[in-house]
């Protein structure tokens, strides 16, 4: 599979929480060739089961982004925004957007706001109207929109929106073709709305009854300009093996058996400490009886910006790290 190709296909799908329909449909063309069966479940979840006879592990990276929704359109023509999942007004002001329908536009603020103090209530979407009746040929309140910046090599690393976590979704990509001789029973959860609450893993989580789960999805790093130690990862060291963040303390039986495999296999890798933010590790955890949970991140500089980035090797050895598991024997 061809990195950089596949990638610009997933950050490049609209699919921001609630509305993942666009990604869902790229990701399964891209899973059909290496699963026997491709589901989805009320709340979207796109699920790919790989059969098998041993435990049944489940694989879960959320595919949502996120975005800006319409709340308003005023009379000059402006469209006023809300926030889907994590949006910072400050990072956001000036990048360019796109509707679902196509429309491009452009993230502003009034000019008499402080730009250091400004919320995404004061943000606005410049669809290039001049009136209310013209944009509201262009754009309807509830229609969402996502960054549109492009995705560029920089170097090993690669500069894109979306990688939280279309590049997660890469990884697992990346494992299904791998997956001859697997006897485990293996479920790759493409998830939905995790930007918003991790509400579709809830419910994957659920129906599947996973004995255990990897959560992949980008961590905080502790080599952006002026980090202050809030997680402990590196850009460019290997597969960050999460421990814990706010929403999940991994089970240290878990967290043992990947460095393991990551030593055995030669793997680059590194502990992920992250005091802020969760995945879908939480809800997985947490589901019925509880499961076993651990979770392989990849390391993202300037996350929740138009602007991510990751370093391409950390990526293989996520993958690398997150194939030796599927392949590995859990009831030894």
């Amino acid at each position: 599979m061809d990195l950089m190709k596949t990638l610009t296909q997933l950050v490049t799908a609209f699919g921001p929480s609630g509305n993942e329909g666009g990604i869902s449909q790229v990701i399964e063309e891209l899973a059909r060739p290496y699963v026997d069966e491709i589901a989805r479940d009320v709340m979207g979840n796109l699920i790919c089961r790989k059969r098998g006879t041993g435990p049944r592990i489940m694989f879960s990276a959320h595919m949502d982004s996120i975005g800006l929704v319409a709340t308003h359109i005023d009379k000059k023509g402006f469209v006023h925004v809300g926030a889907l999942g994590g949006v910072s007004a400050g990072e956001a002001l000036y990048a360019p957007v796109r509707f679902q329908n196509g429309v491009c536009g452009l993230i502003c603020a009034p000019e008499d706001k402080d730009k250091g103090t400004l919320k995404v209530a004061d943000l606005l979407i410049d669809v290039g109207a001049a009136s209310f009746e013209e944009a509201k040929k262009l754009v309807q309140v509830g229609d969402s929109a996502v960054y549109d910046t492009p995705i560029r090599g920089a170097g090993n690393r690669v500069i894109s929106p979306y990688l939280d976590n279309r590049v997660s979704c890469l990884v697992l990509l990346l494992v299904m073709e791998r997956l001859a001789g697997v006897d485990n029973d293996l479920y790759f959860v493409f998830s939905v709305q995790e930007e918003v609450g991790t509400r579709g893993a809830k419910t994957a989580a659920w129906a599947i009854d996973p004995e255990y789960g990897i959560a992949v999805d980008v961590t905080g790093v502790d080599d952006e300009p002026g980090s202050k130690h809030q997680a402990s990862a590196l850009c460019g060291k290997g597969a960050a093996v999460k421990i814990m963040d706010r929403s999940v303390i991994c089970a240290p039986a878990l967290v043992d058996r990947l460095l393991a495999l990551a030593e055995a296999e030669g793997i680059p890798v590194q502990r992920d400490v992250l005091q802020m933010g969760g995945t879908d590790a939480g809800p997985i955890q947490a589901t019925r009886a509880g499961v076993y949970t651990g979770g392989i991140s990849i390391p993202c500089r300037y996350t929740h910006t138009p602007t991510e980035m990751v370093d391409l090797d950390d990526v293989r050895a996520c993958a690398d790290l997150a194939a030796a598991f599927a392949h590995c024997n859990l009831q030894s």
